[in-house]
C-alpha cells in the first residue's frame, strides 16, 4: 500500500468526510464500472456503488492495510454484486420497474457498454453488433465467471488482486477464469451461427 493511500486511510479512520470524499473521487468510477457490468443496469448501479461506499465508511476500522484500499473496495463492490443480483432473482417482476422497463429486464446482468472510437458507418455497425453479442455473452454467464472475466479481462486486474477481491487461491482464479473464457466461447459461437 502506498503511503498516499495509508494516509487516507487513516483520515478515514478518524472520520475525515474531506478523506471520504476523496476515496469517492478516486476509486468511483472503478466501483461503479465493476458494479454496472455485474448488474447492467444503471439505477441499481448506482445505488450499489453508493452502498458499497457507505459500507467502506463504517467499517474502516476493519481495513488491515494488508491489500491495496482499491482492493479491499472491489472485493466489497463484489459481494454487494452478488447480494443484489440474488435479490433482484427474488423480486417479483411487475412492469414499470426502475427506468420505466420491467423488473426482469433490471436483472439482465453484465451489459455495460464498452466502446472505442470507430469511424465509418459500417464498422461502427459491425461494432455495435458484437457489441451486444459480447454483453449478451457475459450477461448469460454465472455471476463467478462473469464477476472473474469483468476483473481480468475488462478491469485488466492482476491475479492477485482478484484473489485479494473474491478470496479464492491463484490457482483457483486460473481455472476457473479458463473456465469462464471457455463457457463464453461457446456463447458466443452458438449466438454467431
Amino acid at each position: 500500500m502506498s503511503l498516499g493511500e495509508r494516509l487516507l486511510v487513516g483520515r478515514l479512520k478518524q472520520r475525515d468526510e474531506a478523506a471520504f470524499n476523496e476515496m469517492v473521487r478516486l476509486y468511483g468510477d472503478k466501483v461503479f464500472n465493476l458494479v454496472y457490468r455485474m448488474i447492467g443496469n444503471r439505477a441499481e448501479a448506482e445505488d450499489v456503488a453508493q452502498e458499497v461506499f457507505v459500507t467502506v465508511f463504517k467499517s474502516i476500522d476493519t481495513f488491515r492495510s494488508e491489500a491495496k484500499l482499491s482492493t479491499w473496495l472491489l472485493r466489497i463492490a463484489s459481494n454487494h454484486c452478488k447480494n443484489r443480483i440474488k435479490y433482484l432473482a427474488r423480486r417479483t417482476t411487475s412492469p414499470g420497474g426502475l427506468d420505466g422497463e420491467p423488473e426482469e429486464a433490471m436483472a439482465d446482468r453484465g451489459r455495460a457498454l464498452v466502446q472505442g472510437h470507430i469511424d465509418r458507418p459500417d464498422a461502427l455497425l459491425e461494432a455495435a453488433e458484437l457489441e451486444e453479442l459480447m454483453q449478451n455473452a457475459v450477461a448469460a454467464l454465472d455471476e463467478e465467471h462473469r464477476l472473474l472475466i469483468v476483473l481480468r479481462d475488462v478491469e485488466e486486474l492482476s491475479y492477485q488482486e482478484i484473489t485479494d477481491i473474491t478470496g479464492l487461491a491463484e490457482g483457483t482464479v486460473k481455472s476457473r477464469l479458463h473456465r469462464a473464457r471457455m463457457a463464453l466461447k461457446d456463447l458466443l459461437a452458438r449466438n454467431t451461427r
